[in-house]
Order: C-alpha cells, then structure tokens, then sequence
C-alpha cells in the first residue's frame, strides 16, 4: 500500500468541499502565510481523521516543518485579529489561533522528523496519523494528495486502534488518550497496542493530573464509559490512575452483593448508563422530573464518576465483627468515601462544584436505602421527607439515580427481591409529598419570622435562631401548626423544653 494516495484511488474529492466550509477569508489567508514563509502546510490529524468518519472536528490541524508559532502570528496579522495561545515549545512546538469561532492548531514536525511522513508517523495512533498537502486542496486541477504512511485509513474503516511506534514513550498520555478515543468513536484497541500498552503502564504517573482527569472526564461524558474503564482495568492502566479503586479487588461484601468491592463499583458504573440512556423504565412514575435533571450540562458524567466512586471508602472501613459471628461490616464507609473523593477531586483540579458535588452524593448514598427500610414497617413521615428534600437539595433526583445504579449491580441472597421497585416508589412519594405538603411550606411566608423571635421572645440571633426556624417548619409541614398562634405556642412549648433540658 502506497503512503501517498491519489484520489483516483482512494475517492477524497469530498474533502475539498469539507474544506472550503471553512471562511473564505481564512483559506486565503493560509494560503498567503505558507507563501510568506515559504512553506508547504498540511491538514493532519484529527481534522482528517473527523472528516473521513463523517463528522465536524473541533479543529483545524495543521503542521508545517518549521515555525509553527511564527506561522500563527503571521495568520493573526493576515487575517486583522485573533488570539494567539502558545501550546508547546521546543521539540514539541504547538500554537493555536482562535478567530470567530474558528480554532486553528498549528504544529511544526516533531522529534527531528525531516519529512511529513516521519512527522505522521511519530503522533499517537495510525487514525491520527494521516494528512492532505493543502495546496493540493486548493488547486483544483491537481489530484489530492493524501499522506498515510502507517495505513491509518485501514484501521479507521476497521475501526480499530492502532498506536504507532515508540508512541507511548514519547508520552505516556498517549495510553489513557487511547482508551477516551475508543470510548468517543466505538473503536476497539488493537491487541497488540493492549499488551505494549500493559507493559508500560507505570508510565502514566509521569503526567500531570490534569491531563489525566481531562481524558477521564472525557471517557465519562461518552456512552462507553463502564466499557473503557472494564478495558482499562484489565490493561491496569486503571490502577496506577486511581489506585483507591484497587483497594477494592478482592473485598468481599455480604448479604445484598455477590461481587466484591470493586467489581460491584463497576457494576454500578454500568447501569447508570443504562439508566441515564432509559430512565424511564427504572422510574417510570418520575421519568419526566429525571429527564428535566440529567440534561444539565455535565450532569451525566458527574453521575457516573458518583457511581464508580461511590464505595471507595468500603476498604478502609472493612471489619470483621467477631462479635456478630464472623460478620463484614463497612461501618461510616459512605463518609469516609466523601472524604477521599474530596482529595481525589482536589488532586485532579476538579471545580469546587463538581469536587463537592459528587463527594456529597457519594456522603447521602446510604439514606435511599434506609429509608426503605423505614418505609417497610410503616408509613413515610412528612418529617422524614422533609430531612432528605433538605439535605439532598436540588439533586434529590441525582441521588435516588446513585441509589438504583447501586441497587442493580448488588445480587446477594440477602438482597429484598423488590429493592428496585421500592426505590421507584419511594421516590415517587417523595416528589408527590413534596409538592403538596412541603414546597407550600417552603414558598409561603414564614409563620414567624427572625424579628419576631427576638421582639415577642425577647431572643437574640444564634444558632438557638436557626433550630427553632427549622424545628417550626418541620412542624408546619407535618400539620402540627397552622396559624402564627400555633407557632407561638409551639415556639414557647419548644423553649420551656431547652430551658427545662438546660435546667
């Protein structure tokens, strides 16, 4: 197979109308700077790899032998505006140009390569290392000159990974990039890049936990997650990244699992894919509010990263309650898993709100489950709603999806043969209850207000303040008071009791 096709053989006329999508002006403009520095530019990369897979990359790569950031502020003068980012130096010389909207990546051959073919052969994987002569593009009078040294078009029609030589060596990233561009594009690792791959998996401690967490939150935000992280567990390239998840191989779990720690945490990770793609054949009475939640940007990926998280802290807190007769306990391991999803969040440059967030799912994981229990020996109390709706905020529906995924991927013999069932149920009283007894509560006026406290019970402000507001709205949602007169007179009841337990 040649490197170089032409379009009799290979038809790529198409590409020419990809690229005149592009304005106009900036197509000239590229046109004038390759003149001005007396250089042949080529389309590369991601950029062909997205056009030939049918879809609209996010960029527009180009590599040049040499002065790939000269090159961007050339394009930036050309053109009359721009913004310039400097993405690397040295061997590895990257820039990027951002005009309208537009992004254009320029890079210069890399690693000493002399020739474009060298420089395609040194990138990641064989889908990447393919490229255009742009002239040719533009010249249409000449037949399209396509550059695929490593046969790259092959394994893209195979949809197969293939990574190029010595390729994670020069960087390690490269692994993990591997299995987030099988999770995006539905392509299989090649099995002798999985064992090259394995063989050199410590490597990937060497990169930044930045980069690391971007690709992992890339492979989250797809539709293959529980299969790429299966994938990369097997390679253990999952290990070396998170290796809290490691702790869990082998951890035991009774009663309600058949899968250890680890597994059951995958598991889990599944069937929240499931969910999210079919919410409503777990919850059918609530599909709507679910489907209201999970659109919120992000919020997919969140409740994934919760589901395989969501045990992390079971190892820890393993015990062997000699006296309950040999049996495992994971006491606290809720809280526990909160605290080291917060470091875990914290070393991979999470945002505050994502870290807390998925840390305080992981913290209230528990509370779907008890309420269950509850609920199994009497009615739902307003009050115990009311706690939950409290505590669990805006992501009520966020933690009953964390409690099913958990439920399904646990098959002990001691599980309740209805647990799922009564998660569905449980939260549609819950949403129901809410919107006739506690969002009234909630956006009506206060019986009693802060003022009143301190004018009618002579109070000053305090945390004292805070537990009777609370304490008088749990009274209101569960009917116990009605009027500013049954306030009062709760108000003084619950006084003459602190005063009496004080006493």
């Amino acid at each position: 197979m040649k490197a170089e096709r032409s379009e009799e053989w290979f038809d790529l006329t198409f590409l020419r109308a990809k690229m005149y999508e592009y304005p106009a002006s900036l197509l000239a403009s590229l046109q004038r700077v390759a003149q001005r520095h007396g250089l042949e530019m080529f389309v590369v990369g991601g950029t062909v790899r997205d056009w030939l897979l049918g879809r609209n990359p996010g960029d527009l790569d180009l590599t040049v032998a040499r002065d790939a950031v000269a090159c961007c502020h050339s394009l930036i003068a050309e053109l009359g505006s721009g913004t310039f980012v400097l993405l690397g130096r040295g061997d590895a010389e990257a820039a990027r140009v951002v005009w309208r909207g537009v992004t254009i990546d320029f890079s210069s051959f890399r690693c000493g390569a002399t020739t474009i073919e060298e420089d395609l052969c040194l990138r990641d994987y064989t889908i990447n290392g393919m490229g255009l002569f742009l002239t040719t593009v533009f010249d249409e009078t000449a037949p399209l000159h396509f550059l695929d040294p490593l046969h790259g078009s092959d394994d893209l029609e195979n949809k197969v990974l293939r990574a190029c030589p010595q390729a994670f060596v020069a960087d390690p990233l490269r692994m993990l990039r591997g299995y987030r561009l099988c999770a995006t594009l539905g392509f299989t690792m090649e099995a002798a890049t999985v064992s090259e791959l394995s063989q050199q998996v410590e490597l990937i401690t060497r990169v930044s936990r930045e980069r690391v967490s971007h690709e992992l939150d890339l492979i989250m935000d797809s539709e293959r997650a529980h299969a790429t992280i299966s994938e990369m567990a097997l390679s253990g390239l999952l290990w070396q990244i998170i290796p809290e998840l490691a702790q869990g191989l082998g951890v035991v779990q009774p009663g309600f699992h058949h899968l250890d720690v680890f597994h059951h945490s995958l598991a889990a990770l599944g069937f929240m894919e499931e969910i999210l793609v079919t919410p409503e054949l777990f919850y059918s009475q609530c599909a709507v509010w679910i489907q209201g939640y999970i659109v919120h940007p992000g919020m997919k990926g969140k409740l994934k990263w919760a589901a395989l998280l969501h045990d992390l802290g079971k190892p820890p807190c393993m015990a062997i309650r000699e006296d309950k007769g040999g049996r495992i306990t994971f006491y606290n391991h809720d809280q526990v898993g909160k605290g080291l999803v917060l470091r875990l969040g914290r070393e991979w440059k999470w945002s505050n709100e994502k870290r807390e967030w998925v840390a305080d799912l992981i913290g209230m994981h528990m509370q779907p489950f008890h309420l269950c229990n509850v609920r199994r020996n009497g009615a739902l109390s307003r009050k115990a709603c009311l706690n939950l709706s409290k505590k669990a905020g805006a992501d009520l529906i966020g933690l009953f999806l964390l409690a099913m995924a958990d439920s399904l991927a646990g098959k002990g013999e001691k599980k309740p043969p209805a647990m799922e069932i009564e998660l569905a149920d449980l939260l549609a009283e819950i949403l129901n209850m809410y919107d006739r007894y506690i969002q009234p509560v909630i956006d009506g006026p206060r019986l009693l207000t802060g003022q009143d406290l301190r004018t009618l019970f002579s109070l000053q402000p305090g945390p004292l303040f805070s537990r009777i507001l609370d304490g008088l709205q749990r009274a209101q949602v569960e009917g116990e008071v009605a009027s500013r007169g049954d306030a009062e007179r709760w108000v003084d009841r619950y006084l003459a009791a602190e005063q009496k337990g004080g006493g």
